[in-house]
């Protein structure tokens, strides 16, 4: 097999040439404008094809690696993102949503006002009463900006003056996987793209070694809900903007590595042939899956070299480590995931998502959230600290929070030891940090009960804007023609918390 890169394999290799006379036939019927060319290309390829085809689709997909044309619409704060989510519905009202009137009220029951015919989940359903229960955990406040957090949260606590809290964030999602699956895709029901995906469709990549969407699962958290690649998945996008999971171990991205006693010295040549092969297949049916599977391709290859070097952790010094934690040397653990997130940023990827499941404390919520804070605080304050220090946090967004919040009532005891709280979409704290986000700053505010959002309420989708305003990017603007219909991430709604934003 020839070696001449800079000739065309298909002009010189036989195998090629006949593949094309054989198509000669296809490519003509797909070139004619008549409509029998039109009939007879269906009875070969399938009419769904000709239908499905997309004729807004860029023709070569794999050369879009910069983006669309006209993005960003304005210009950007946010270069990247790392989006910290807490999968389970971590309690706002042990971490960050103090209410101190909850004291007194302990044990009363939640007034039907307040509770206003909420819908219920299956756990408490059957309740025939709703005890209200406060807080286990004392609260201070810290900071210029005197941010009321948990004990359980120290080191946070120390960084509270880098940190917008969101504290009336709402969804209309009550069960955990249509609520994460909102919060990712924009929508409760699985299909649409989630959005990495739709950065990376729009933006592009920085990076042309290293996928622009990269995703990392805590091996060290409570697997109590399933996490599914759907969440990171590309939708009816191209495949080439799906996220790709970073998996800890000695293969970080399965069927990467070159099989075992083969070297790869000839990997370039079979993919140049590989490549000219979907060339002749594109040309032929103008599928634009085939020159996202191109792309592919020549990313693995690449990957080949940029991935062990990416999540080689040997050059990081110690204090590096005890800034993270001693978990972080760990590889796959949650604070060796943000270690990684960072270098993974600094190296111009797009948007790297963590994920740590574990916070679902419908009961034995004490002794669980605070498992949870201590695999997880040191970690995100360190994250927080490390990107500042490199000068990356001003140009770096950075995402706290999880599906939904819980209940201010009790499932099942009333002990401080031993109480539990149910899902609870109405209201819940994220917080946010860095590029174009006030810092030391709290947006919205709930009742006294912690039930209902009484100032500034965030929708899912009024956050999914904001984050693609902070990347130069009109949500209403970036969309994707599919069915007919034009979908966007937002849907058909969101709109940009201005307050929030420098």
């Amino acid at each position: 097999m020839s070696h001449h890169h800079d000739a065309p394999l298909r002009s010189s290799n036989r195998d090629l040439q006949e593949i094309e006379k054989k198509m000669d036939r296809r490519r003509f019927l797909t070139k004619t404008s008549l409509g029998i060319g039109s009939l007879a290309l269906g009875s070969l390829m399938g009419m769904e094809k000709i239908l499905a085809a997309n004729p807004e689709t860029p023709p070569m997909l794999s050369e879009s690696a910069n983006g669309l044309e006209g993005l960003p619409h304005f210009m950007p704060k946010a270069k990247r993102i790392i989006y910290l989510f807490q999968a389970g519905g971590p309690s706002q009202l042990d971490l960050y949503d103090y209410k101190p009137k909850l004291v007194d009220l302990h044990g009363q029951e939640l007034p039907a006002s307040v509770r206003d015919g909420q819908r219920l989940t299956g756990m408490s359903a059957d309740q025939s009463s709703f005890p209200m229960t406060s807080s286990a955990f004392k609260f201070n406040q810290y900071g210029q900006s005197r941010t009321w957090v948990s004990e359980l949260m120290p080191h946070t606590a120390e960084i509270v003056d880098e940190l917008c809290f969101i504290k009336s964030m709402q969804t209309s999602q009550i069960n955990h996987d249509p609520a994460i699956t909102f919060f990712q895709t924009g929508h409760q029901l699985p299909g649409r793209p989630s959005m990495g995906s739709w950065l990376s469709y729009g933006l592009g990549s920085d990076n042309q070694n290293l996928p622009s969407f990269i995703v990392l699962v805590s091996k060290d958290a409570v697997q109590d809900q399933p996490l599914y690649s759907r969440l990171w998945g590309n939708g009816f996008l191209p495949s080439q903007y799906q996220g790709i999971q970073f998996r800890s171990g000695k293969d970080p991205v399965l069927y990467l590595g070159n099989p075992e006693n083969y070297d790869g010295e000839d990997r370039r040549e079979m993919l140049d042939y590989l490549k000219s092969l979907n060339e002749v297949q594109y040309d032929t049916y103008g599928d634009p899956e085939i020159s996202a599977r191109i792309a592919q391709y020549e990313m693995a290859f690449r990957m080949q070299t940029s991935v062990p070097d990416v999540t080689d952790m040997s050059k990081e010094p110690d204090w590096v480590y005890e800034m993270y934690g001693e978990e972080s040397r760990d590889p796959g653990t949650y604070a060796a995931n943000c270690l990684l997130a960072r270098k993974l940023i600094e190296q111009d990827v797009k948007f790297v998502q963590l994920y740590h499941q574990g916070w679902d404390h419908h009961g034995n919520l004490p002794n669980g959230i605070k498992n949870q804070c201590e695999k997880t605080d040191q970690a995100n304050a360190a994250l927080i600290k490390d990107l500042k220090q490199r000068g990356l946090l001003e140009d770096t967004l950075v995402v706290w929070g999880g599906e939904f919040g819980r209940t201010v009532y009790s499932q099942g005891t009333l002990s401080p030891d031993n109480y539990g709280r149910d899902h609870h979409p109405r209201c819940f704290t994220k917080w946010m940090c860095g590029a174009g986000v006030k810092p030391g700053f709290s947006y919205g505010e709930t009742d006294d009960f912690g039930y209902n959002v009484v100032k500034d309420p965030v929708h899912v989708h009024d956050l999914q804007a904001t984050i693609l305003h902070l990347f130069g990017i009109d949500h209403e603007r970036l969309t994707y023609k599919h069915q007919g219909r034009r979908f966007r991430l937002t849907d058909v709604e969101g709109h940009v918390v201005k307050g929030i934003l420098t």
